[in-house]
Parts: structure tokens; sequence; C-alpha cells
């Protein structure tokens, strides 16, 4: 197991330098001045030709590429990814605020796409080509087809357009004044919902959870139903096998078989998707928060986009890409707790 688990990390350095050194790549296809936008506050400094000069000549934007590649990785591991356009303040600073508010509706979104994605998935296994396993699969396949946008902008329209019940945002204008202006109102983790509760305050998680509901829905149905169709061919691939007809030839009940045996050596490949679902969502929830304009990384970064922010955009990419990387260094180490025999491998 320790052995296993060291090999996958000292994998981890290597893995980091081939994804800072692509992502360097794009951003160096960029004119040097263009690249200093992203490191000054002030744009009339552009204007001047010295000035910027100087700065070009700081930040080793004119070096050769190799040079421009080492300084720059200087740069990012001291958190200096520069100035956001977008938000007004450097790059590491706007992560810092924002993240936290995805991180929020990630962590309500996973409960739902895992404990649901994968109990449909075993339920339609189970009942192969009846009606109960028609009706998920329809279900699924819509999920899945559905644009997210398409699906986010539903929810929008027949939750808050006509029932008033899931408005969008992060929280209502009272609560925004008590949570970041008030003073009896202390931010601990700055999960608002966590905090509200810490603060005994159940009015202000109340309308934290009102407000996280529509981008749960949307981020939950679209990610269960591609976790649900994983789910159920891994389960109808083991219910196949060999061993699982020996036990029931044997006479163990069927919730044993179903539970015990079948589902243990089903979760493999369903653990692998969870786990990249997972990180992909803390990167794919642009959608989701842009369309309930919701104030977390993924709004940021379709902004900086939209301003040609390149800063923001190649900081949210350098993000991104970390969390995937370690979430696959998670996933592989997942194996040999689930199947010992990926620790002989």
């Amino acid at each position: 197991m320790i052995a296993y688990i060291i090999r996958r990390l000292l994998l981890l350095p290597v893995i980091l330098i081939g994804v800072t050194f692509l992502i360097f790549c794009m951003f160096s296809l960029l004119s040097p001045m263009e690249r200093l936008a992203t490191y000054v506050n002030d744009p009339s400094t552009l204007k001047n030709p010295q000035a910027a000069e100087r700065l070009i000549n700081k930040y080793h934007l004119d070096d050769p590429f190799p040079l421009g590649y080492i300084q720059w990785v200087k740069r990012i591991s001291k958190l200096d990814l520069g100035w956001s356009q977008a938000a007004n303040q450097p790059v590491w600073d706007a992560i810092c605020q924002r993240f936290p508010a995805t991180l929020e509706l990630v962590i309500y979104s996973v409960v739902p796409v895992i404990l649901v994605g994968i109990w449909l998935g075993v339920i339609s296994a189970v009942h192969h080509n009846d009606v109960i396993d028609q009706s998920i699969r329809v279900t699924a396949i819509v999920g899945w087809s559905l644009p997210t946008f398409i699906f986010g902008l539903l929810v929008l329209f027949i939750f808050y357009g006509m029932l008033g019940w899931l408005p969008p945002g992060r929280l209502s204008t009272w609560a925004q004044d008590i949570v970041y202006t008030g003073t009896n109102f202390h931010s601990y983790t700055h999960l608002v919902t966590i905090d509200a509760l810490l603060n005994g305050n159940i009015p202000i998680f109340v309308d934290a959870l009102r407000h996280l509901c529509a981008p749960i829905i949307t981020l939950s149905y679209v990610y269960w139903a591609f976790l649900l169709r994983i789910a159920r061919s891994s389960m109808l691939d083991t219910l196949r096998k060999d061993y699982i007809r020996t036990a029931r030839a044997k006479g163990v009940d069927e919730h044993t078989v179903i539970h015990k045996h079948a589902e243990r050596n089903a979760l493999i490949p369903v653990v692998t998707i969870a786990g990249m679902l997972i990180i992909g969502m803390l990167g794919g929830v642009v959608v989701a928060e842009t369309v309930f304009t919701y104030p977390g990384l993924g709004f940021w970064a379709a902004t900086a986009a939209q301003q040609l922010d390149y800063g923001s955009v190649i900081a949210f990419a350098l993000l991104f890409a970390l969390l995937m990387v370690v979430g696959n260094l998670v996933v592989d180490v997942s194996y040999a707790f689930i199947d010992p025999r990926v620790r002989l491998e």
C-alpha cells in the first residue's frame, strides 16, 4: 500500500511541470505588452513606453522561452499571479475571496450526485430492461443531453420567474448587510451556511440555502445523469460474473448478492468517474454560476474571459489543472482501498 502511494506521489511533480509548461506555452503566444497587462493595475502605464519597457524587463517578459518559463514558475510559486482587471484586485486575492462560494456550491452538489447517481444506477441494473430501468435510462439520457445553461435557465424560469422560490445570487440584500457589514456575524469558514449555523443565525442559513438550491439542482441533475449510466453499466457487467452466479446458486439471498458481492466490485470505475466529476465541478461551475449570478470562481472566470482579462483566465486554468492533478492522485490512491488487487500491481 505504502509503495503504491509513494509511486503515485513521485509522479505528481512531473505532471505538475508538464501542466505548467503547457499553460505557459499558451501564455507565451501573447506579446510581451499583452502579458504585461496581466501585471499592472493601471492601464495608463501601458501607454508610457519607458515605463512599460522597465516593467517588461522586471517581469522577464522578453526573455527566451526557457528562461521566461523558469521566471514565470518562480512567480506563481510565490502566488504572484498578476492583477485581475475583472475583480480590480490581485488575482490571488480574487481566488481566495471567491473560492469559498464555489466550494460551498460543490459540497452541497456532491451528495445528491454521488448518492443518487450510484443508487439509481444500481436500481436500473437490478431491474434490467423492465419499466423502472427504461424510465431511469430516459431520465438520465435527457439529463446528460440537455446543455447545462438550458437546464439552468429552465430552473431559473420555473422556480424564480414563475414561483419566486429560489432567487439567484448568493444572499438576499438584507442578508448581505448582516454577513458582510454586520458586527454580530463572524465568518469562521467563509461558507455562509456553515457560518450561519456557527453564529446561530437560522434566517441567514435558510436564505443562503434558498439561493443555493437552484444551482445545486442544475449541477446535480446534469452530473448524476452521467454517473448513473456509468454505475448501471458497471453493475450490469458485474452481475454477469461467474462468482455472482455461484453465490446465487448457493442460495445466497439477493440483497446480499447485490449489496455485498456485486456493488463493491462495481465501484472501481464509478469511483474513477465520481472523483473526476467532483473535481471537475470546481472548474465546471462556470455556466451554473453565470446563469444564477452566483459570485464564485466560475462567474469570475466568465467575466474575465468577456473582458479579455488574460491574467485571471490563466490563473483559473492553473487552479483547475492543479485540482485535476490532485484529484487524479486521490482517485488512484482510493483504488487501493476499494480493490486490494490494485496494491499488487
